[in-house]
């Protein structure tokens, strides 16, 4: 999670210096995951009572962002196990035409 935070804050950067009209797509997923990192994972809220179960969900939420072939440094054993479920709940939830990342 911390080297897409970090290819994130590396786009933001050259976002900055390029503009968004330049950025690819790709560039774009970074962004995206880098401001839901924030804003989901890191910054909990005073009163959340967050397990750490709770915190593995959102993880692969965000995870899910991307194809699984760009999770390399997760077995693929644990992604088997686990990137499917979230990738299809998050699918689900776009499709619904639900707010995807938004706090409710």
């Amino acid at each position: 999670m911390y080297a897409f935070y970090a290819q994130g804050k590396d786009t933001q950067a050259m976002k900055a210096v390029v503009g968004e009209e330049a950025l690819t797509d790709e560039d774009r997923l970074f962004l995206q995951f880098h401001d839901r990192f924030e804003q989901e994972f890191v910054n909990q809220d005073y009163y959340e009572n967050r397990t750490i179960f709770d915190s593995l969900d959102k993880a692969w939420d965000l995870l899910s962002l991307f194809k699984k072939e760009k999770l390399s440094k997760i077995s693929n054993k644990t992604k088997d196990q686990y990137y499917m479920r979230s990738k299809r709940d998050f699918d689900e939830k776009r499709n619904n035409g639900e707010q995807i990342g938004q706090k409710e």
